[in-house]
């Protein structure tokens, strides 16, 4: 049995289903995706009926908060591009620590093996996984070429960077967390930043360099 479509629930049905995705999104960031089906639906104000009537179990609804975050992270991306006289200003918009990023770089660590391996083959998040890396890629190369971003640096250097920052600011306690990711975000901005001196070692990562596991782990 399958999640219904969004585009095909009334309008009071998607505001439940939207309901209990935020309050999916909220709980697994703090306590990761196996919390009680009955704590979600109790955080969404929505009965637990409600609840299974939209996922009918707890890998549909997994499923439906990483699709749903890496479509916000890429409606973000495409808004900043808009939006933003300057790549470089539309590249920070992006990546900057959003609920949604910080949400699916901490949850792959919780996941159990055999949910992990039904999000690397759904065809949806590999879709919006995709669209979303070809939108950094393509602020990049416009911050590359505007002259604010240094010239020796890829793609996969910058999601490399700021993946590893929030990955490892979410494991550290939460009263220490916020002000060390300010302070590490302002360092990394400072060392991406175009200016005269010397060359990186080695050559500028590509999206694919740090991407490609994302099929086969």
């Amino acid at each position: 049995m399958g999640t219904i479509p969004p585009a095909r629930l009334r309008a009071d049905a998607r505001r439940n289903r939207d309901r209990i995705l935020r309050a999916a999104v909220t709980v697994f960031a703090q306590d990761g995706p196996y919390v009680p089906m009955d704590e979600i639906a109790r955080l969404a104000a929505v009965g637990v009926g409600t609840l299974y009537r939209h996922f009918p179990d707890r890998e549909a609804l997994i499923l439906a908060v990483v699709r749903a975050s890496l479509a916000a992270m890429a409606a973000r991306a495409r808004a900043a591009q808009a939006e933003e006289r300057c790549a470089w200003d539309a590249m920070l918009r992006s990546l900057r620590g959003s609920p949604e990023l910080r949400l699916t770089l901490c949850l792959p660590d919780r996941f159990l093996p055999a949910t992990a391996e039904v999000i690397r083959a759904d065809p949806e998040i590999r879709r919006i996984r995709g669209e979303l890396v070809g939108q950094i890629e393509d602020l990049v190369q416009a911050a590359r070429q505007e002259g604010t971003l240094r010239p020796d640096v890829g793609a996969g250097d910058v999601i490399h960077l700021f993946s590893t920052l929030l990955h490892v600011v979410h494991r550290m306690p939460a009263e220490t967390a916020e002000a060390v990711y300010e302070r590490s975000w302002e360092i990394v901005l400072d060392g991406l930043r175009a200016r005269p001196g010397e060359a990186l070692p080695g050559r500028a990562l590509t999206a694919a360099d740090v991407t490609a596991g994302f099929s086969s782990r």
